[in-house]
């Protein structure tokens, strides 16, 4: 864990200089010539007093580097010109780093005057990601819920002073400060590289319009979609392929974070502060599972199957000694843990 935050943050570190070095290449460039170019009339002008032999090149562009902060150890020299030089020299020289270069060493150290550029930075890091976008109350537990199964969370939130902020950001996870719709702000959280997008604020028509933006940018990307009316996040699960859709009276943390990490997922809750799920295991062709029966899964993974459905019925309460086929299907009672186990090794043998 800790050397993988070592690597994100080395990464986000040089995203973040490669930024800075774009945003102030001019005064960077200007600030190299002036040492290059004032290492080049040295070399070719200035002549020891006591030798008489001129400066190589190198010990000229050193020269020029330290006469800018008026650490020189040339003589001051006797030709008009190169005495223009020596005043020359120093004034543009500081001028350059008073103007950009000073400018680039504080942004570059001192990320907290550029927070939200260092956020991108830190988000430019993660891949097989959740975008949560709505950090209020709901959004700040599903952000707690998706850490606790072992996610890696990313954020956005239009408003900047927002109640929950700090207490995310304690967690470790980056915050992109921006309205979700805006163009860029969905890509600033890397949603091209994210496999799911929780959106949670308080609009329909925002949540809607933030939900397209993700797919237009990342088709394949699981959307879980807080909603208020029920018979729009039925229209929308169905017309647009979200998903998921939560209406209001459906509505939890643990149900949204866990929609966004398995597909089939129907619904979570708590009791005595463990979390269970209930969720739909289609049997693949090919699947370890196929041939095995009800009894030795529930054994083997700790769940309960609460409901078979085979080729020709539905039994709410299936007998433990039926053989699985591919085809059928499963809706088990179980932990995340027990549930990510039977899908592993659903998927093992299959297509």
């Amino acid at each position: 864990m800790v050397n993988r935050q070592l690597r994100r943050y080395l990464k986000a570190s040089l995203r973040d200089v490669w930024v800075l070095v774009r945003e102030s290449h001019i005064s960077l460039l200007l600030f190299a010539s002036v040492v290059l170019l004032g290492g080049l009339a040295l070399r070719t002008w200035y002549v020891w007093p006591d030798t008489g032999q001129h400066l190589s090149y190198a010990e000229a562009a050193y020269a020029t580097f330290t006469l800018i902060f008026l650490e020189t150890s040339l003589r001051f020299p006797q030709a008009w010109h190169l005495q223009i030089l020596f005043f020359l020299i120093p004034i543009v020289g500081l001028s350059l780093i008073a103007n950009g270069v000073m400018r680039f060493g504080v942004m570059l150290f001192n990320k907290q005057t550029r927070r939200e550029e260092w956020q991108v930075a830190i988000a430019s890091t993660y891949s097989g990601h959740v975008i949560v976008c709505g950090l209020g109350r709901d959004g700040y537990r599903v952000v707690e819920q998706l850490l606790k199964f072992g996610e890696d969370v990313v954020g956005i939130e239009r408003n900047e002073k927002g109640q929950f902020l700090d207490a995310i950001r304690g967690l470790r996870v980056p915050i992109i400060i921006s309205d979700a719709r805006r163009p860029g702000a969905l890509s600033k959280a890397g949603v091209e590289r994210a496999t799911a997008v929780v959106i949670c604020t308080e609009d329909d028509l925002v949540n809607l319009t933030i939900a397209l933006e993700a797919r237009e940018l990342n088709p394949g990307i699981r959307v879980v979609m807080r909603m208020f009316d029920a018979e729009l996040a039925r229209k929308m699960e169905k017309v647009f392929g979200i998903h998921a859709a939560f209406s209001t009276s459906a509505l939890a943390a643990p149900a949204l974070a866990a929609a966004a990490t398995r597909t089939d997922i129907t619904y979570s809750f708590y009791v005595d502060g463990t979390l269970l799920n209930v969720g739909e295991v289609p049997i693949q062709p090919g699947s370890p599972l196929v041939g095995r029966e009800i009894a030795a899964l529930e054994r083997e993974f700790d769940i309960s199957v609460i409901l078979y459905k085979g080729q020709q019925y539905v039994d709410l309460h299936p007998n433990p000694q039926i053989c699985l086929q591919a085809g059928d299907t499963i809706v088990v009672f179980a932990s995340l843990d027990a549930l990510n186990r039977l899908h592993k090794c659903n998927r093992a043998s299959g297509p």
